[in-house]
Order: C-alpha cells, then structure tokens, then sequence
C-alpha cells in the first residue's frame, strides 16, 4: 500500500510541472541546438582552413595544427558523452526506443536521476570529471583574459553555498529529480557551451598562422543572441557583427531596412508579445581593396509567456494547521529574486526556494502568487492553487527500544510481556511512508476479559497506562488478549480526535 501511494504521488508531482515550462525547456533546447550547429560549421571551417595551409606550408603550420587537433579531440570527446547521457536520458524514460528530438515522457522525474546519481553505475561524477578536466586545459589555450572568465563561468561545476549546507554535490544539484525535459537541455547547453570554448581557442591559434586572413574574404553576418528564448516583457539581447570584424573599421547595421545606431553591434529590443520572431538585416563594410560588402543576416528568436512552478514537497494537497514544506522556481531567474506570497494561511521563507506553508481554513483553498525581479522591474509569473484538507487521522502504538539505540512502533499482534511491563504509555503519528506527523495522546480505555468472558474496562485519561492498568497486564498469562480503544489524540493543527477501531495486543 505505501508502494502504492509513492507511485501515485509522484504521478501528482509531475502533474505540478507546467506544461508551458516543459514547452519552455523543449524551445530553449531547439534554440541551443541551432546556435550549436552554428559554432560547429564554424569551427569546421576553420579546421578546413587549418588542413589547406597544413599542405602549403608545414613547416610553418604544424605547431598550430597539431594543437588545432588536440582541441578537436578533446571538445568531441566531452560534446560526445554529453550527447551519449541525453540519449540514455530519454531511453530511461520514453524506452530503448526513445528519440531525444521528440521526448514523449518530458515530465519524468525519474530518468535523470536513475541515469545520472544511481549508486554504482550513475554517470554524474564522470560527467563532473570530464567537465572540469575539459575546462582546466581548454582554458590554458585561451590567450584573451576576458574570453578565459566567460568560459570558466560557462563550464562552472562549483555548487551554491546554500546546496553545499544541504550536502549535496554537483550532479545532485543538476540533476536530482529534474524533469527529462530539462536535464536534456542542460546536456544540450554544455554542448553549445563546448562548441563555443573551441571556437575560442581555435580563433586564437588560426590568428597565429594569418588563417583569419583567408577567412576575410569570405565574410560573412553573424547575430549572437545572449538568449533566444526571452520572457514576455523582457529585452531581447542580440550582438551583430561580420566576421573577423576589424575594430578600426566598425561595420553599418541595417535593421528593418533602417540604420540602427549601436555600440560594437550590441542591438536590444523590448518584446512585448508572446510567439516566434526573426531579426532580419544586413550588415556593409568597406573591405581592404574599398569595396562595399554586404550581408544579410536572419536570426529567429522566442518569446515565452511568463511561468513558475509552485509544489507542495510531500503531497498535491495543504493540510490546515500544520506546517506544509513547498518549493518554489522559476526558470532562469535566481531563488533570492522571487517575491512569493499566499492567501488563505501564513508562509514563511526557508531560503533557496523552499518556503513553510501553514493554512488555516479546512475545505478552502490557498492560493500562491509568484513574481520575478527581471531587468530591474517585478513581474507576476503565475498564480497556483491548492486544496486545503484536515490533517488525516494519526495510528496509535507502543513505542519500545529495539535494544540498539532505535525505536519500535508495535500497533497490534504479539507483544512480549516484557516489554508490555517496560514502557510508559501509548504514542500517535501519522506515519505512512510520507509523512511523519506526531500526535499527542489525551487519553485511551483498556478493555480485559475475566475468565467468565466479562469486560473489564479500565481507563486512562493521560498517554500513559495506570497504575491498574499496569497491574493487570502483570497477570496476563501467555496467549491472554487485551484491547486499547477510545484513544483520543491532538494533533499540530490542534484538533482533537477519537481513532477509528482498537489495537489488538496478544500477550507472547
């Protein structure tokens, strides 16, 4: 039966995740994907570039290429086992024949953490090791200060502070319990994120040997977004340039067949509508023999509606009068940015998202409102409702020592007399696998049987047994029955209640 209710509330918190986030993760995806295969047919056509002025001149090439092609090694190898994790990811949860470009199951929790954290045979730590290995060489090749930081940043594997008090290490952080959805767009991330350090690198090394030389007769636009998916409301950022762009002769930027006046081809926009979009224009600059150059360019970009997730950490349900855990997200925005508020009960912030839920009026509803600090304005990203029910009724026992420093809960059956005459009383929780509330007990009835079959009630208006209560478990005789009834219990919500049937006690 508990096996049975896991099964069942985790199918509730899936049902918690939005469908328009996972529409969300699946569009960011698609747009990695694309700036990926942008940075990969660049990076191709300098390693061509490298292969020509290999066979022209060796002599002068060799060094550089050969460090050309220890970059290629090694960014493959990472944006290979990147690519070989998102396809394990989504097999786990769609099956053997699960295709990563059309996730079925984009809302199981499962898969990434089975994948990634499984004792024994999880790939996380070995995905941490290959990142940071790649990081600390790749960076090494990489002469421009700035262009170091970015990659570092880009390729960062150090934990938050507030995770690292929970005790948990990087792939936990990334990929405990993250939707199939979501884990695979951060595998597609590091991916763009590998294209673009090797990009890098391979610039710096070409600059040596005049590659980018030839490269400027075939120039060519490029708009490089800082995000291709924005929030409704939010600025869409996007840098525009021609490639190997010489800074004493800035190109002109036409947008909408208008000249845009820009800073180093730095464009923003602020969008204000929902759906998809295409930045179109072209680029003039005047080329070494005085020619006038043109290009034109596209770049498609997003805009999503604001969105948030709102989840109760046990169950789908608030239970009144007691404190309820939550958690609390947004995607792409930090857990210090949020403001969350809730009608219908008091919330209190726990930190990193996590906040305590207390409702008050059993049969109602609390609502939880979330809004975002975005480009220096607070903005709503979503309302979410959640029922508000009585705390369920508790189960009596008699706890006991198990003789190694634990606690037993016995609540009906056989009970050795010795430990019959060893404790105090009776206890009361909730405790079904999920949750683990404690009750009070105010008071109960033992009910003996003489030997004509006559009852012999006893009652106790405390959790613990009476003095006569006492005395005649002392001369119960082995096989002897006895019950418990009328246990009254309070619990944190403050409600007192009579239990449901008795305990059953056998003396052993």
């Amino acid at each position: 039966m508990i096996n049975l209710m896991y099964v069942v509330l985790m199918a509730m918190l899936a049902l918690n995740v939005s469908s328009d986030v996972l529409n969300g993760f699946s569009l960011v995806d698609k747009s990695l994907q694309t700036t990926t295969k942008n940075a990969s047919e660049v990076n191709a056509g300098i390693y061509e570039d490298f292969e020509e002025q290999m066979q022209a001149n060796p002599k002068k090439v060799k060094e550089w290429y050969d460090k050309a092609q220890t970059v290629r090694q090694m960014s493959d190898s990472l944006f290979n086992f990147a690519e070989q994790l998102k396809e394990l990811i989504v097999q786990k949860s769609d099956g053997k024949d699960g295709d990563v470009t059309n996730i079925k199951n984009r809302e199981d929790l499962e898969a990434a953490t089975s994948v990634m954290l499984a004792p024994g045979t999880g790939r996380g730590a070995e995905l941490f090791n290959g990142i940071n290995s790649y990081r600390e060489r790749i960076v090494k090749m990489v002469t421009d200060s700035a262009q170091r930081r970015i990659i570092s940043s880009n390729l960062n594997t150090e934990v938050p502070q507030s995770v690292r008090t929970l005790g948990k290490n990087w792939q936990e952080y990334m990929f405990e319990s993250m939707p199939t959805a979501a884990a695979v767009t951060l595998l597609t991330k590091l991916q763009s994120d590998v294209r673009y350090a090797e990009g890098e690198v391979l610039h710096g090394l070409a600059s040596n040997i005049g590659v980018k030389d030839i490269r400027v007769n075939e120039l060519n636009a490029y708009v490089i977004p800082s995000a291709q998916t924005v929030v409704q409301g939010g600025k869409f950022s996007a840098q525009i340039l021609m490639a190997a762009v010489d800074t004493t002769n800035r190109p002109t930027i036409y947008i909408g067949g208008h000249k845009i006046e820009s800073d180093h081809g730095m464009y923003e926009t602020v969008c204000s509508k929902t759906g998809d979009f295409s930045l179109v224009g072209y680029i003039e600059m005047m080329n070494a023999q005085g020619e006038l150059v043109r290009r034109d360019f596209e770049q498609k970009y997003t805009v999503v509606a604001p969105s948030a997730t709102v989840s109760a950490d046990m169950m789908n349900v608030l239970y009144a009068g007691y404190d309820n855990p939550m958690s609390v997200s947004v995607p792409g925005v930090a857990t210090n940015q949020l403001q969350v508020t809730m009608s219908g009960g008091d919330l209190t912030s726990k930190g990193d998202g996590k906040y305590i839920a207390r409702p008050t009026q059993v049969g109602g509803e609390a609502v939880f409102t979330v809004a975002a600090k975005t480009e220096g304005r607070v903005q709503e990203m979503g309302k979410f409702t959640f029922r508000i029910r009585k705390l369920p009724d508790p189960t009596a026992y008699i706890a006991y020592s198990d003789g190694q420093g634990g606690e037993n809960r016995f609540k009906g059956g056989k009970l050795q007399k010795q430990i019959l005459m060893s404790v105090d009383g009776l206890g009361a929780a909730v405790d079904d696998g999920l949750l683990n509330i404690p009750f009070r007990v105010q008071g109960f009835e033992t009910v003996f049987y003489d030997n004509m079959g006559n009852a012999i009630p006893e009652v106790s208006n405390s959790a613990s047994f009476t003095d006569r209560q006492k005395n005649m478990f002392r001369s119960l005789g082995r096989g002897k029955r006895f019950f418990i009834t009328r246990i009254k219990a309070i619990g944190p919500d403050g409600v007192e209640r009579t239990l449901d049937g008795a305990m059953d006690v056998t003396v052993n």
